[in-house]
């Protein structure tokens, strides 16, 4: 690692003003930045701590009857406490192991934004808003490639606020070394229609699969999509899957994922 300076704020403006120092890095859970850190493929100067910050965990039901998860909440307490959407809480009791769950968090996660990651996929099949110390971005807005979000230098995520569908499954084709999604689907059916989000399959990140959207809010079944398929151009092609396999598990995925929440 590279020399720097630890600063542990104990609220969300001294770490927005923590920030505001150059070449300053947040750090929520650690589990991407601290292996990059030891790689000395990053150099911050201030690496700011955000785990201190008690306004930013836990988990609750707004009066609009929202599930609202704290940016600072570690995947544990979601799978454990998330209950009023079973789908998400089970999604947060797949990622990593024991270790990993307990440190990462829901908001560092979302501001990584890794093209395996488990959280993008539930955060845009269910519309969430990613509420920060400055604004809220509706989740079509947010995800905007590998890598790469809507967030500003210097934005914290505070709360993650999701509509819980009717009903609501994620299907995960896990690569066992490091238990990213090789592909990740979740579906989620809402009173006014259905979204299909997708992970660990794109060069591009996570994205919505609008065609099978279509078909499933007509016809809530496997047997809706099965004459569909994504292009193989664009897919992410590696020593573990090739872009054919990959497009193919997305319709194996998205089936099991209809199939289980009904």
């Amino acid at each position: 690692m590279y020399e720097f300076e630890f600063a542990r704020p104990a609220t969300v403006a001294d770490a927005v003003q923590a920030l505001t120092a150059e070449e300053a890095q947040a750090l929520g859970g650690g589990q991407t930045l601290i292996p990059t850190l030891k790689q000395r493929l990053a150099s911050p100067s201030v690496l700011v701590s955000l785990s201190g910050i008690a306004e930013i965990k836990g988990i609750c039901q707004t009066d609009e009857g929202l599930l609202a998860i704290g940016g600072g909440t570690t995947h544990a307490e979601v799978a454990e406490g998330a209950g009023a959407y079973p789908a998400l809480a089970a999604l947060a009791g797949q990622i990593g192991d024991p270790a990993v769950r307990n440190r990462g968090t829901i908001g560092g996660s979302l501001a990584n934004n890794d093209p395996a990651a488990c959280y993008p996929a539930a955060a845009l099949a269910s519309n969430a808003v990613i509420v920060t110390h400055a604004r809220e971005i509706a989740a079509d807005d947010y995800f905007q490639g590998m890598f790469t979000t809507a967030l500003e230098e210097g934005e914290i995520i505070t709360e993650v606020r999701f509509a819980v569908p009717e009903a609501a499954n994620y299907q995960k084709f896990l690569q066992p070394a490091s238990r990213f999604a090789m592909v990740g689907v979740f579906v989620a059916k809402y009173f006014d229609g259905v979204r299909v989000a997708v992970t660990g399959a794109s060069e591009e990140g996570v994205f919505r699969w609008r065609e099978a959207e279509a078909a499933l809010s007509a016809n809530f079944s496997p047997d809706a999509i099965a004459g569909l398929s994504v292009a193989q151009e664009g897919m992410i092609g590696d020593i573990h899957g090739t872009k054919a396999y990959r497009a193919h598990l997305v319709g194996v995925m998205t089936k099991r994922a209809v199939s289980a929440a009904r």
